[in-house]
């Protein structure tokens, strides 16, 4: 076995790490430990569930004579329980995939029925959180004028959040019969997904003080979990790259600024990332990105019922479940068709 699952070379990789965990004085730098540990663990799993898959079906093919078909049936699903699992570690191979990540959500053009759109999406991404026990906290949370949400902002930490999650990173387009319309006509509506990791070291990356315009205002509406209505909540821009953070989850005003560089550093150093990347891609002549304003996505709830990935061909006709949060089989399938980054 060779390419993207090379036992040898996982095993030879894994007991350098071990090596350096095992060193004194390896906790000493904290940060770079943290990461290192992160990735020791993630090729122990992945080599504990190779073993235990060998060894399970050289049991197998010892004492398939002597079972029932009953119990060699149960067997073989138990095999495909751990091939799967094994798959999956696999894949999540990418730098930044063991990471935690933040997920922005804006509506596009369309008034209330695309920011309803949008607060569709926030909620399908905190159910899901909710569904699993994965900690997520609303940054922010900016409600719509009669509807739904302007942005929102989420930050969710799980092992391997981004790894998950980036492929949900483009626009959602969602086809329904619109609540707002008295005539009860089909409405298309659509909503933009941004998911970028929490970067653990951020390098050359200098944000000065006169290069900022700090906002501090009011936080309102209806919110999410940890969001407040105190007057802390702080708004960044950037000036010389226009973007601007918000942060209205805590309720000191100090804590919301550090919070709100902390994302504003990472957005930079993914911009510096992205430009990069768009450069090495400019250079090999490849135009197969999948980039920031490109439709992903399909939720049609009528006139029949789908959930269609433009980029994998998954397919649901449950969109109602899907939107409830019960959104892993899809990730691991999109995670699974589309793992490697040309």
């Amino acid at each position: 076995m060779g390419g993207l699952f090379d036992i040898i070379t996982l095993k030879e990789t894994y007991k350098d790490l071990e090596k350096k965990v095992n060193e004194e004085g390896f906790w000493n730098d904290f940060n770079s430990a943290k990461e290192t540990n992160k990735e020791y663990v993630r090729l122990k799993k992945i080599i504990e569930n190779y073993d235990n898959l060998k060894d399970s079906i050289e049991t197998l093919l010892l004492l398939k004579d002597e079972l029932p078909l009953e119990q060699i049936e149960k067997e073989i699903n138990s095999l495909k329980l751990i091939v799967d699992n094994l798959d999956l570690l696999v894949h999540l191979n990418g730098e930044y995939d063991n990471l935690n990540c933040y997920l922005e959500i804006h509506p596009g053009a369309g008034g209330t029925e695309s920011c309803d759109w949008a607060s569709m999406l926030l909620r399908m991404y905190e159910r899901f959180c909710n569904k699993y026990n994965y900690k997520y906290d609303i940054i922010y949370e900016t409600p719509g004028e009669e509807a739904g949400i302007k942005s929102a902002l989420m930050f969710i930490e799980f092992p391997n959040a981004y790894g998950y999650l980036k492929k949900e990173n483009g626009v959602h387009r969602l086809v329904r019969i619109s609540p707002f319309d008295a005539g009860r006509r089909r409405h298309t509506s659509f909503a933009s997904v941004t998911v970028t990791p929490e970067f653990s070291e951020i390098p050359n990356i200098e944000i000065k003080e006169s290069d900022l315009k700090i906002d501090v205002y009011h936080s309102s509406g209806a919110g999410g979990q940890s969001v407040n209505t105190s007057n802390s909540a702080v708004r960044i821009t950037h000036l010389p790259s226009k973007i601007v953070v918000t942060c209205q989850n805590e309720r000191s005003q100090l804590k919301n600024k550090e919070t709100a560089l902390k994302i504003l550093k990472n957005k930079l150093y993914n911009a510096y990332l992205e430009e990069e990347n768009a450069k090495r891609n400019a250079l090999k002549d490849n135009n197969k990105n999948i980039d920031f304003g490109s439709q992903i996505r399909s939720y049609i709830l009528e006139p029949y019922k789908l959930v269609k990935d433009n980029r994998s061909n998954y397919e649901s006709n449950e969109p109602e479940k899907i939107l409830d949060g019960e959104i892993l089989e899809m990730l691991k399938f999109n995670l699974k068709e589309k793992s490697i980054e040309k």
